[in-house]
């Protein structure tokens, strides 16, 4: 069984495990830069899941920027019949790839409690 998380980054959710490329929002950081992301909504290791709520306490996944660029066009056409109204405008949305290079969580046993 391999170890996987799903993260969110940029208002989407992604199901990661090491070794894993993901294409997510641009982010500012340059290549080859080590980011961390904190939002960990589930973490599954060794068969065992914990779900967050949102997110899990404690979890991480680490990735490493490996580049950037451009989606492709997409095309926004407005079109109103019988009133000569015509409006063609393009967007490409701007992304980062992101390289998983590991997913930790501490035990259940180490993480501290607030016991009286």
């Amino acid at each position: 069984m391999t170890d996987y998380a799903v993260v969110q980054a940029g208002g989407k959710q992604y199901k990661v495990s090491e070794g894993d490329t993901i294409r997510v929002e641009s982010i500012p950081e340059p290549d080859g830069e080590v980011v961390e992301i904190g939002d960990v909504r589930m973490v599954s290791r060794g068969g065992q899941v914990v779900l967050g709520s949102p997110s899990v306490a404690g979890a991480k996944v680490t990735a490493e920027v490996m580049g950037r660029g451009r989606g492709r066009k997409v095309v926004v056409f407005k079109y109103k019949p019988k009133t000569r109204y015509r409006r063609r405008t393009g967007h490409r949305q701007q992304y980062t790839d992101l390289k998983v290079t590991g997913i930790s969580y501490p035990d259940p046993g180490e993480q501290d409690t607030d016991g009286a």
